[in-house]
């Protein structure tokens, strides 16, 4: 499972827009952005100076960055720029503290205004070279993993409506809505090898029907978090506890038919592993000092224990995130 440099764009702009984050230049191989608070505090290390913001109830200064999706083409675009994404002229810092482009030496400077640095320690350099930090965001490096986490830790649990359009305006019936849970679950088949696979599953809370790949049957629907007006939701016939172990059931009914043979063959890569290293720890034993066995069966162990994490064949599943979703039931979207 990878990302392409397109798809991982379009997910770092819905989410930087999603944190309001204001972006500054926007270009196919890369994003410069400054960012909101929130995003600021996930994707930056900075306790101490969030902490300092926090007790002191000053307007907070977010960093501004660069995120290249295109490391090649980026390097194209700027052949001379200096590493490390130094751009002279740029400031990261609140207004009031980098000094205005086109001022001369020994002109007159801009107020120093109402940054921190300003306000707490009086003189503040006015005109100085910032240093935009710059990230390559591809698959599998630190900073999209931040953004993932950045995801997971604010997106698990979402409820929407379907946004209801009467037909007739003036119309006052009202329409009923199905509830279905929705979850995203993440299935690992890992031995030596590993494979993932994402099962998008949806379970009606008024009928127990189950659809898979629930989240491409509800893509092509607007969604509101807000309950539209001439809309009730049905009661609810099967509680959350049990419909999110109806989904578990299903998902293991569906792996258990699935051809299990990398498992098996995970089993004789395993004991062929364990053969071998038993031979040769007890080869090393016989002719061990007796002073030097405790040692050599101190490797033994966790070398035995490594090999077993690595081979024992396994199935891991996780949920990603999960959420409710009211739909209209006299319309049910095609699917």
């Amino acid at each position: 499972m990878t990302m392409t440099a397109d798809q991982i764009r379009s997910f770092v702009l819905r989410y930087l827009e999603a944190e309001q984050c204001d972006i500054m230049e926007k270009h196919p191989a890369y994003v410069t952005v400054k960012l909101s608070p929130s995003a600021d505090k996930d994707l930056n290390h900075r306790p101490y100076y969030w902490s300092f913001v926090e007790r002191t109830g000053v307007t907070p200064e977010t960093m501004t960055c660069t995120f290249v999706f295109d490391p090649e083409a980026y390097r194209e675009l700027q052949p001379h720029g200096p590493p490390g994404g130094l751009q002279p002229g740029v400031s990261t810092a609140a207004p009031g503290i980098a000094g205005t482009a086109g001022t001369p030496p020994g002109g007159p400077q801009p107020p120093q205004g109402d940054s921190i640095l300003g306000r707490y320690f009086g003189f503040v350099p006015t005109s100085f070279t910032a240093r935009i930090p710059r990230d390559e965001v591809t698959y599998g490096s630190r900073r999209l993993e931040q953004l993932f986490a950045s995801v997971r830790s604010k997106g698990k649990y979402v409820r929407l409506f379907e946004q209801h359009v009467p037909e007739q305006p003036r119309r006052t019936a009202t329409v009923p809505y199905d509830s279905w849970l929705a979850v995203n679950y993440k299935v690992e088949l890992a031995c030596d090898m590993k494979r993932s696979e994402i099962h998008s599953l949806g379970i009606q809370l008024q009928t127990g029907v189950i659809r898979e790949r629930f989240m491409d049957w509800i893509a092509p629907l607007t969604f509101t978090p807000q309950l539209p007006a001439h809309v009730y939701i049905t009661p609810d016939r099967i509680a959350l506890p049990r419909a999110v172990l109806y989904l578990e059931e299903h998902l293991e009914s569906k792996l258990a038919r699935y051809d299990h043979r990398w498992a098996k063959e995970a089993q004789l890569r395993l004991a062929d592993e364990q053969a071998r290293i038993r031979d040769y720890y007890e080869a090393l034993l016989k002719t061990a000092e007796p002073d030097q066995r405790p040692d050599i069966e101190a490797q033994y162990a966790g070398r035995a224990r490594e090999i077993e994490w690595q081979y024992r064949p396994r199935i891991r599943i996780s949920a990603i995130n999960c959420g409710l979703f009211h739909v209209s039931s006299a319309k049910p979207p095609a699917y």
